[in-house]
């Protein structure tokens, strides 16, 4: 049996929105990290939504069940591209995937506030403002 891979945030591979854009036309998959709150908002069209962390009383707070909730959507060697609002939580995801052996496993770069600055998201006349949200308890 292999032993587990070990990664830092500094070794997860990223792409910037419009490569992430190119590539979700192909046989990529986009697994959108914030809450269920921020995905209602707005998101990528066709994403999956299995949030990393919550906010709680208590705080951020991380989700005890990503990797089993991803598990349940996603095969180890899909192609994935990662996103969340700014980039911060989806490193870490991108690194729990990996060390969890998910092969194929990439960051969006500034999230989706970054696909939204680029004028990629289909929500109509929704200011962009409106669109992106704030991480924060």
């Amino acid at each position: 049996m292999d032993a587990p891979k070990s990664c830092t945030p500094e070794e997860v591979a990223t792409v910037n929105v419009i490569s992430a854009k190119d590539l979700l036309g192909s046989n990529y998959c986009y697994l959108d990290v914030r809450t269920p709150e921020e995905f209602s908002k707005s998101h990528i069209d066709h994403a999956f939504n299995v949030p990393y962390m919550f906010i709680t009383q208590e705080g951020k707070v991380k989700n005890p069940e990503f990797l089993k909730e991803v598990s349940l959507i996603l095969k180890k060697d899909d192609h994935i591209i990662v996103g969340c609002n700014s980039g911060g939580r989806g490193v870490r995801a991108c690194v729990d995937l990996i060390e969890a052996g998910y092969e194929n496993v990439s960051n969006m770069e500034g999230g989706y506030s970054a696909w939204v600055d680029a004028g990629l998201t289909s929500a109509g006349d929704k200011p962009a403002e409106e669109l992106k949200s704030k991480f924060r308890p």
